[in-house]
């Protein structure tokens, strides 16, 4: 956040069920407004409002840790609702404000698990699997208007949603200079780490490559 405003981008990041991170940022610049993406209606009050926004961020996420076999289906709902209906309904609303004022540019934070799946959280998986896809579909649909669409591709953050994580993880301020250099540089694409690299590069290989396991090797992930 103190990232977009210091380069001086109107921004809109929207969060789910609250009020979102502007509200932690003591900044004149940054000006709080209310969404929530899983409530359209707060969506549609959201864009009525930020008239003039040239950056829309698309961080807000959370995870229900939807195992593939046991959790129950309300479980994939509700992030497939947040993840992919959500994301879609925040850019619908605000590609007619970022293309009057002169297409600007959408940031759809996904994850390494686009690309690769695990049993455990196999619902927060496919959610971001199919957002990855309306990422694809809006960055062609907006391109007419000049509004770029950047994918950014994180496997773990130093956040409160991984916070019970031992892996490795990346320095949210060093991921959010990447994501707005990448931005700034036209950027279809921005992978904040080699994880996130050597999983896009397994893509051209197979299964056998992203799912070691399926070898009885050990798994990437």
């Amino acid at each position: 956040m103190h990232q977009v405003v210091a380069r001086g981008k109107v921004l809109v990041e929207p969060a789910v069920g609250q009020t979102g991170l502007v509200h932690q940022l003591r900044d004149a610049r940054a000006v709080p407004v209310a969404v929530d993406i899983t409530d359209h209606e707060s969506v549609r009050a959201a864009a009525d409002q930020a008239q003039d926004v040239t950056l829309l961020i698309n961080n807000a996420g959370l995870s229900t840790q939807a195992d593939v076999l046991t959790a129950d289906l309300d479980s994939f709902r509700l992030e497939f609702e947040t993840h992919v209906l959500g994301t879609l309904a925040m850019s619908r609303a605000f590609a007619p404000v970022l293309g009057r004022n002169g297409g600007g540019a959408v940031v759809n934070v996904l994850s390494v698990l686009s690309w690769i799946s695990i049993t455990a959280s196999a619902g927060y998986a496919a959610a971001k699997a199919a957002e990855w896809s309306v990422t694809n579909a809006l960055r062609v649909a907006l391109a007419e208007q000049g509004t770029q669409v950047t994918a950014l591709h994180v496997s773990y953050l130093e956040t409160e949603l991984a916070a019970k994580v031992t892996a490795p993880k990346s320095d949210p301020a060093a991921v959010a200079r990447a994501t707005l250099d990448g931005v700034e540089a036209g950027l279809h694409e921005v992978l904040a780490d080699d994880f996130s690299k050597q999983v896009q590069a397994a893509l051209a290989v197979g299964p056998e490559a992203l799912y070691p396991q399926l070898a009885g090797r050990p798994a990437l992930i």
